[in-house]
C-alpha cells in the first residue's frame, strides 16, 4: 500500500553538473538499493559523504503528487566525456543515452525500475534558457532532448510531465565508476551466447560462460550493434540482465561477508555519483532502515510498454493504455510483484475469516476535494453486497492516505474492505460501534480490478522480469 502523501520536496538553482554519466547508469540504482541492504554496516553513512550533489529548482513547474513511503529516482546516463571518460569517444555536448525511472516503495519492499528508451518520442514541455543551455519551447521530440536543451531540471521536469509520476531525486554516474564497482566484485558472472565484436563499444568476447571485467562489462552493456538487431530495446535487455547478475553477485554470501569487498564496491558507487541536493545522508539511513533486505523477487526490470512510431520507423511511441497504467501504477506506490500476490495470499489463509460484505455495515467518507467520490464509492460497496450506511465528507478524522477505521472486534472486516482497494491502510478508532468508516484519501486509486487501476504484473503483463529470474542459458 501506498503509505502518506506529502508535498513536493523543493530545491535551488541548477549548478554545474561536475560528473559525466555512463552510458549504463542503472548500476547506480543497483548499488542503492544494496545500499539500502546494508542497514547493519553503519559506517558506509561515512562512504555517502563522497558523492557529489548539485541544486536542482523543482518550484519552476507543476508537479505530480508524491506519495510518501515511495521514493521515485530519475536515474539519467549522458554522452558527456571528458577526463577519465574521454578514452570513450568524443561527442558535443550532453546528450542523455539512457534513462529510467527506479520507484523504491519501502511499505512493501518493492524495486521497480522502468526503462524509458532514448528513441521514445514524446511531446516536450518548454524549459527557459539556463547557464550552458539555450532552452526550448514544448514541442514533440525525442525524450532524451530535454537535457541537451534545458539541462538536468528540464529534463526532470519533462519526464515528469509525460509520465505524471513524482520523481524525488535524480542519480548519475560515469564510465570510471561502473567500472570499479565491477571490478570490486571480482567481475561478474554471465553467459555470452554468442562471440561479440563491437569496436564502438571496445568490445571483444568469446561465447560461453565468463567472468567479465569492469572494462568489458562496460563494453558488454554499451554494446549495441555487435549483438541482436542493434535496437536500444534489445541493449537495454541486456543491460536489466546484467543488472540482475550484478545485484544477485552482490547479495551473494561470498560478497556480503566481506567488509572490504562491500567497502570497495560502495566506495566506487559514491566516488562516481551525483545526485540532487535533496538526497541527504539521513534519507539514504531511512531508506536502509525500511530496506534491510532485499528480496530479489521483488526487485523488477522493465520497458516502459512502446511500440514503433506512426510518423517515423525509426522511433518509438508509448504504447496505450499500457504505459499510463504502469505509470499510474508506479506514482500509487502499487506493488506490481508477483511476490507481493504470493505474500498477500499467505496473509489470507493465516488471517481470521472475515464475516460476508452482506454483513458488514460500512459508511463512506471523501477526505478529498473531487466531488463525488464518496458516491461513486458506496455504489461500488452496494453492488459487493456491503450495507452501506451514508456518504459525507469527514468531520472527526482526517487521515491523510485512504483508511478503514473499525472498532475493536472489526479487524477481520476492516481488512477485507481494504484489500479490495488498490490503496488503503486500517486504523482503530474509539467512537465507532459495528459500523466501518471509509474515509477516502488523496492517494485513492479506486478498487482493485478496475479498468483504471493498475491491475498489472511487471512480469506477467509487461514481460519484465526480477532479480531473481536468471534467463534461460545457453553456455
Amino acid at each position: 500500500m501506498a503509505g502518506k502523501r506529502s508535498a513536493p520536496r523543493p530545491a535551488g538553482v541548477l549548478d554545474a553538473i561536475r560528473l559525466s554519466a555512463g552510458q549504463w547508469v542503472a548500476c547506480a540504482v543497483t548499488a542503492l538499493s544494496i545500499m539500502a541492504s546494508l542497514g547493519g554496516y553503519m559506517w558506509y553513512q561515512g562512504i555517502v559523504n563522497n558523492i557529489t550533489t548539485t541544486q536542482v529548482d523543482t518550484d519552476e513547474w507543476d508537479r505530480p503528487t508524491s506519495v510518501e513511503g515511495v521514493m521515485n529516482l530519475l536515474v539519467i546516463g549522458s554522452d558527456v566525456r571528458s577526463g577519465e571518460n574521454a578514452n570513450y569517444g568524443v561527442v558535443e555536448g550532453a546528450r542523455p543515452d539512457m534513462m529510467l525511472i527506479a520507484s523504491i516503495n519501502v511499505d512493501n519492499g518493492t524495486v521497480t525500475m522502468v526503462n524509458l528508451p532514448r528513441d521514445l518520442v514524446v511531446d516536450l514541455p518548454g524549459c527557459e534558457a539556463t547557464e550552458g543551455h539555450e532552452g526550448m519551447v514544448a514541442q514533440s521530440g525525442m525524450i532524451n532532448s530535454a537535457m541537451t536543451f534545458g539541462g538536468v531540471g528540464c529534463q526532470w521536469n519533462a519526464v515528469e510531465q509525460v509520465t505524471e509520476v513524482h520523481l524525488d531525486h535524480f542519480v548519475m554516474m560515469d564510465f570510471t565508476g561502473f567500472k570499479d564497482m565491477v571490478d570490486a566484485l571480482g567481475g561478474v558472472d554471465m553467459c555470452i551466447p554468442g562471440p561479440i565484436d563491437d569496436p564502438k563499444a571496445h568490445l571483444t568476447l568469446e561465447a560461453g560462460e565468463q567472468t567479465l571485467d569492469g572494462e568489458q562489462s562496460l563494453g558488454y552493456v554499451r554494446s549495441r550493434y555487435g549483438q541482436g538487431d542493434g535496437s536500444d530495446l534489445s541493449r537495454i535487455e541486456r543491460q536489466q540482465q546484467f543488472m540482475g547478475a550484478m545485484l544477485r553477485q552482490v547479495l551473494s554470501s561470498e560478497v556480503m561477508t566481506s567488509p572490504l569487498t562491500i567497502t570497495n564496491f560502495l566506495g566506487a558507487v559514491t566516488d562516481s555519483v551525483t545526485t540532487d541536493d535533496g538526497l541527504t545522508i539521513d534519507t539514504m539511513t531511512d531508506l536502509a532502515i525500511s530496506m534491510r533486505e532485499v528480496d530479489l523477487k521483488k526487485v523488477q526490470f522493465v520497458t516502459v510498454p512502446n511500440g514503433q512510431h506512426p510518423a517515423d520507423p525509426n522511433r518509438l511511441a508509448l504504447s496505450e493504455p499500457a504505459a499510463t497504467e504502469l505509470f499510474q501504477a508506479i506514482n500509487s506506490g502499487a506493488d506490481l510483484s508477483d511476490a507481493g500476490e504470493e505474500e498477500k495470499e499467505e496473509e489470507g489463509d493465516d488471517a481470521p475469516a472475515a464475516p460476508a460484505p452482506a454483513e458488514t455495515s460500512v459508511q463512506v467518507l471523501n477526505g478529498t476535494d473531487i466531488e463525488g467520490l464518496a458516491g461513486q464509492a458506496a455504489d461500488r460497496l452496494t453492488s459487493e453486497g456491503y450495507v452501506v450506511t451514508g456518504t459525507g465528507n469527514p468531520e472527526v478524522r482526517f487521515p491523510s492516505v485512504t483508511t478503514v477505521y473499525y472498532a475493536t472486534g472489526q479487524e477481520a472486516a476492516a481488512d477485507l474492505l481494504a484489500k479490495s482497494l488498490e490503496n488503503a491502510v486500517t486504523e482503530e478508532a474509539s467512537g465507532l460501534t459495528g459500523t466501518l468508516e471509509l474515509v477516502i484519501g488523496p492517494d485513492w486509486s479506486g478498487f482493485k480490478g478496475d479498468a483504471t487501476g493498475p491491475g498489472l504484473s511487471v512480469t506477467e503483463d509487461l514481460g519484465g522480469i526480477t532479480a531473481e529470474e536468471e534467463p534461460e542459458s545457453v553456455c
